[in-house]
């Protein structure tokens, strides 16, 4: 009977570090993909938005057509409003989403295909969606409301 005493510790041990070893790496995953998300992913800051402007002014004559768009001086860098139609507008923050302590801000490209920033060249949809990188995430969308023919536009 000694010799089943003793064997019983033993394979709760061998159990208990072939479990361990199975957390391990898991741990380690873990831990690894949530540094590598914040340091490629600085953060922009958030600034408070709350502006209006009216989509018939002479002001924006781009945004009279689809695909056209406009810069706002609000947000962190600016703001780039685009039409998609005509009851339908996004915002999206300047800031490129790579790297927003560069200086450059972010420019529709002169096909109107695409927004870039002329940095890092990452590449953004006119929905927001990145289609070139280094950027990895979507730019930062404000919320938009038309009403008549004034956007608003606010975070």
């Amino acid at each position: 009977m000694p010799g089943t005493t003793a064997a019983k510790p033993e394979k709760a041990f061998i159990l208990m570090k072939s479990k361990l070893l199975l957390l391990l790496p898991l741990l380690a995953i873990l831990v690894s993909s949530c540094s590598k998300d914040s340091s490629n992913n600085p953060i922009i800051p958030n600034v408070p938005v709350n502006t209006q402007l009216n989509v018939s002014s002479q002001l924006y004559p781009d945004l009279r057509q689809d695909g056209g768009y406009a810069y706002l001086p609000e947000g962190y860098k600016g703001i780039v409003v685009v039409r998609q139609n005509a009851g339908s507008y996004f915002a999206f923050e300047r800031t490129c989403t790579y790297d927003p302590t560069n200086d450059c801000v972010l420019e529709v490209d002169p096909s109107r295909l695409y927004i870039t920033d002329p940095c890092c060249g990452s590449q953004f949809n006119m929905q927001g969606q990145v289609i070139g990188g280094p950027a990895i995430n979507a730019l930062r969308k404000y919320t938009t409301s038309l009403v008549a023919s004034t956007l608003y536009v606010s975070n």
